[in-house]
């Protein structure tokens, strides 16, 4: 019985050797994940600088993911345009101002939440420290949806702005991050409501599931729920190694980047895990010769249409939001420069 034991013991650490260097051998080499990478930031940051020419109001496409990918790329040996990168960080605070008012009187800016939350991750990415700006922010996020369980996004926009739970992660994490001492009973008990609403839903959509867990992971639960989450996740990958919006449709950037950076962000799966290996390949394969990836819209427009410089027309604006994700999961799959 014994020798039984050790030979199916012996099996299984060489199957799980097996299945790593397997892993390994399909992995994209680095040069090749630094090659796309090196052809995506450009276009980035020439949207996230037309953006701020032609608008004055604060983007998260345009903004907020574009200072986060540089932000990754520059801790990873990325040469960026420093400029621009305090010309967004900039912006998005001189957005922030023009409302302080507001914000005091708990009544904020257009796109209510999300544009705070988001604007204020965008001034962490850069550093900036609590002051009366941010605390009057801060204080309208508490005064936000305060008779509810959780925070409501502003408005319905697929597949960036479909889900909740992609509002609660940015707030809960501004509060998180820029609450006052003042401030803390009052987080405490509203993101004591979140997290029950979180523990209890049950995601349809791929939005849900990656921010559903990016949020649990700021919160004090068990490591067995986030376990769960993660394989959860997981198993939603399709065979092309990518993952979907939605179980009817196809796999697409936006879904798959957002995934990755989840699952990376999680720090419970590894680089060299299958999955991340087949989705960070469906991303290299699927790039577009001028570095960019294309994501067809499914928001309905309500704004005035307007050019950033980056390509593919009216499907700018989800395009530019998945390919920063993509090239944020791609920079998270390489070890920082030391």
């Amino acid at each position: 019985m014994r020798s039984i034991f050790i030979s199916l013991s012996l099996f299984c650490l060489s199957f799980n050797l097996s299945s790593i260097a397997q892993a390994g051998e399909d992995r994209s080499p680095p040069s090749a994940i630094k090659a796309a990478i090196q052809k995506s930031i450009p276009l980035i940051e020439k949207a996230s600088a037309g953006s701020a020419r032609e608008r004055k109001c604060f983007t998260c496409h345009n903004q907020a993911l574009a200072v986060l990918v540089m932000d990754e790329a520059k801790k990873r040996g990325f040469s960026i345009g420093e400029t621009n990168f305090q010309l967004q960080v900039d912006h998005t605070a001189s957005h922030l101002k023009r409302g302080f008012d507001k914000y005091r009187a708990g009544k904020g800016q257009g796109g209510g939440p999300d544009t705070a939350s988001y604007a204020l991750w965008t001034l962490e990415l850069a550093g900036k420290e609590p002051d009366e700006l941010t605390t009057a922010v801060t204080g309208y996020l508490l005064e936000r949806n305060k008779d509810q369980t959780h925070w409501i996004r502003n408005s319905t926009r697929p597949p960036s702005m479909s889900s909740d739970t992609n509002t609660n992660y940015f707030v809960i994490r501004a509060l998180k991050t820029f609450g006052t001492v003042k401030q803390q009973p009052q987080i405490e008990t509203r993101i004591n409501q979140t997290q029950k609403w979180l523990l209890e839903l049950k995601p349809d959509t791929t939005e849900d599931r990656v921010f559903q867990l990016r949020s649990l992971l700021y919160l004090d639960v068990d490591k067995s729920v986030i376990n769960t989450k993660i394989e959860e996740l997981i198993r939603t990958q399709n065979e092309d190694g990518g993952w979907s919006q939605l179980s009817t449709m196809k796999s697409d950037t936006y879904a798959t980047g957002t995934t990755l950076v989840a699952l990376l962000r999680s720090e419970q799966v590894e680089t060299d895990h299958q999955a991340i290996v087949r989705g960070i390949q469906y991303l290299i394969d699927t790039q577009q010769p001028d570095g960019s990836w294309q994501v067809p819209t499914r928001a309905k427009p309500f704004q005035t249409y307007f050019e950033t410089g980056y390509p593919h027309g009216k499907d700018q604006f989800i395009s530019v939001t998945a390919s920063s994700w993509a090239t944020v999961a791609l920079l998270l799959s390489l070890p920082k420069s030391n």
